[in-house]
């Protein structure tokens, strides 16, 4: 399976960007899916993840009612609707695919992923 992650951007704080995970090679339903990030100097952690029926998510504190995961079967994508967005949450971006299907935390349960996209958050 490949991934193509977008729309990441440069944004002021408080304001909003929504990413998207694009795959192609294998029907995305078959696959969680997992957004991770990596700051500046900072090891790569855990954002959001979502099961491949959407029946369960994660959230890591630091982004827990400002982010949302959801996905489109249909259109191979999942989204993160990322709002009130804060100078801390400036990192690449990755997403990731999970074969087994159910929410994971760890990166090691995901052996696929794609490339990163820049989020920058800067007044």
């Amino acid at each position: 399976v490949q991934l193509q992650a977008s729309g990441g951007g440069s944004v002021q704080p408080g304001g909003s960007l929504r990413l998207s995970c694009a795959a192609s090679g294998m029907p995305l339903d078959h696959y969680a899916i997992g957004w991770f990030r990596q700051a500046p100097g900072k090891e790569r952690e855990g954002v959001s993840c979502i099961s491949r029926s959407a029946d369960d998510t994660y959230y890591t504190d630091s982004v827990k009612g400002r982010f949302t995961i959801s996905r489109d079967n249909a259109k191979s994508t999942v989204y993160l609707q990322m709002n009130s967005l804060k100078p801390e949450d400036t990192a690449v971006y990755y997403c990731a695919a999970n074969p087994r299907g159910y929410v994971a935390t760890s990166q090691s349960g995901y052996p696929y992923w794609g490339q990163g996209t820049q989020v920058t958050v800067s007044s």
